[in-house]
């Protein structure tokens, strides 16, 4: 019996209560007042609920009453033990053996499937995340938001989400032009231009630049920029593309700014000229001064934008009204930014915008910000200089310990992580202990085959071990968990579950045996804790993919 499948029980029993009590009443009750909870002590059952002192005063009734009676008819429910009302209301639920063990075959049987849910079925969302400017390597404050924005797409989309994680790729302004001319410079063995950008690896740009081009140096200065500019992007663009990969990001969308800056041959209008007019059919555009504003004060924001100057140079909120409403064009009625912690003006202006848009600015986007993040010891770039690089912390600590630490923190708090737990291969390392795990669960597996233990049978009320039941009792609140994670874009909520389930794993495995002792004959109680075995590490391996982190099958 599932969680879910206890609540339905349970709010199968609550509504005509509450109808009895009060006529009319069960209209006021909903399933979401069903909630159930995991004891601290499990010697108070498997599952807890304050359903009567939740809906008590609703119907005019005493909590112990209504615990009484729903008590009484939980306890008639297949699957379920006993029930026992506690304190001043509690509802305390012991579910028998064979309901509990049962879970581990459907786990088993669901693979890789097991914690998906739908509790975010029907919405379409847009994260956005990363979009670092395509003129230098990716550093230590886009590796976390790299982790953090994976995996919240991934529980998202388990979460039954049409999901699309998308890369807006700063690739129009200013610090377009600058980059070119830094990669010309070096080129032509001059020193960086002021404002530019400095580095080894501009040096290595303009060397592939000029393997791509030998002619650059003889074309007209403008044109010699242009060219550096263009062909350095593509290079360095790539670079992010492939430090991603090997971080275990993927993005749906590459979204070019440049797209809301050209011009519809047919139209002879861009998607930035387009913007402006949209927002002034909502009615919040203004025009004052020459220039044209936005009235996003109406909305919360702190000052009134400024859209398009007086000289009809637009400005970046120009562009980023653009790229909201390119958002709505493609179908996705929820926007979530992911945003660095310098970031902080943006709320209210992106929440503002979305409002003059015509948008509900407390539903349809959202805007994270994620905390500095720092290594100790971490050494600055060798190639860029001033930051410390995605890939060199990768090729330091590695793909999965960087990833997980960074997955295991909630996004608003500052983070300092230590090299050396992460490179040590102990249970103070909190990625090699669910790593470990999961190996174990492998390890068991393959020992099993070689003794003869197989699935073959599965007879679930064998499994009776208190630490049993207290493994069995976490495994079946993985899809809660997961649905958690994606509703409070919180990832770090698997992390942390994963660690208790090895936890218990790790303390079953010290105390059931999947293999017999000396002469004992294989039973059936060592096929089914078999099963057993296998759901966990099926759990455990489904968090960590979760996570974007691997689940090793030997350590």
């Amino acid at each position: 019996m599932t969680p879910d499948d206890l609540a339905a029980a349970l709010f199968e029993l609550v509504v005509p209560l509450a109808e009895n009590r009060r006529s009319g009443a069960g209209a006021e009750i909903s399933r979401d007042d069903v909630v159930l909870e995991r004891p601290r002590n499990r010697d108070h059952g498997d599952w807890a609920s304050n359903i009567s002192m939740r809906i008590a005063k609703r119907i005019g009734a005493n909590p112990r009453e209504v615990a009484a009676e729903l008590a009484e008819g939980i306890a008639s429910v297949p699957g379920v033990a006993t029930a026992e009302v506690a304190g001043p209301g509690f509802l305390n639920i012991r579910l028998d053996a064979a309901a509990t063990g049962a879970l581990a075959k459907v786990i088993v049987e669901a693979g890789d499937t097991y914690g998906h849910n739908t509790s975010l079925a029907g919405q379409s969302i847009n994260l956005e995340f990363v979009s670092a400017n395509p003129t230098g390597p990716l550093h230590i404050g886009h590796t976390r938001w790299a982790a953090l924005g994976d995996s919240i797409a991934r529980v998202l989309s388990a979460s039954g989400a049409k999901i699309a994680s998308e890369y807006y790729i700063n690739d129009a302004g200013s610090q377009m032009d600058i980059f070119g001319a830094s990669v010309l410079a070096a080129i032509k063995g001059e020193e960086t231009p002021e404002g530019g950008y400095p580095g080894a690896y501009i040096a290595e740009l303009g060397r592939q630049v000029l393997e791509i081009e030998p002619n650059l140096l003889e074309l007209p200065a403008d044109e010699a920029v242009a060219t550096a500019r263009e062909l350095a992007y593509k290079l360095q663009l790539v670079e992010i593309e492939k430090s991603l990969a090997s971080f275990n990001v993927h993005f749906d969308v590459w979204f070019s700014e440049r797209e809301l800056h050209a011009t519809n041959p047919e139209t002879g209008r861009s998607a930035v000229d387009d913007a402006v007019e949209r927002l002034r059919e909502q009615g919040h555009v203004f025009d004052q001064d020459d220039a044209v504003w936005v009235r996003t004060t109406d909305f919360g924001d702190d000052k009134d934008r400024v859209i398009r100057r007086g000289n009809n140079i637009y400005t970046y909120f120009a562009a980023d009204a653009a790229y909201y409403l390119s958002k709505s064009d493609r179908g996705f009625a929820h926007k979530i930014y992911l945003l660095g912690a310098d970031h902080h003006g943006y709320v209210h202006r992106l929440r503002a915008l979305a409002g003059a848009a015509g948008d509900d600015p407390t539903k349809d986007i959202e805007v994270l910000i994620g905390q500095l993040v720092s290594v100790n010891g971490a050494k600055l770039s060798k190639r860029a200089g001033n930051i410390i690089e995605l890939d060199d912390l990768q090729a330091w600590l590695g793909t999965d310990a960087l990833r997980y630490s960074l997955g295991r923190y909630p996004a608003d708090s500052p983070l300092t992580l230590d090299p050396e737990q992460l490179r040590k291969r102990s249970n103070d390392n909190p990625v090699f202990y669910v790593q470990y795990a999961h190996a174990r669960t492998h390890s068991v597996a393959r020992n099993a085959e070689a003794a003869g233990v197989d699935r073959s049978a599965f007879v679930p009320e064998l499994l009776e071990h208190e630490t049993e039941s207290a493994l069995l009792g976490a495994l079946q609140e993985f899809p809660r968990i997961v649905a958690q994670a994606a509703e409070l874009r919180e990832p770090h909520r698997v992390a942390r579950f994963i660690e208790e389930v090895a936890g218990l794993y790790h303390r079953w495995y010290d105390n059931c045996r999947v293999i017999p002792l000396g002469d004992e004959p294989i039973g059936d109680v060592h096929r089914s804790r078999l099963w057993l075995n296998d759901a966990t590490g099926q759990v455990v391996r489904n968090g960590l993919d979760l996570l974007g982190v691997s689940a090793p099958e030997r350590m």
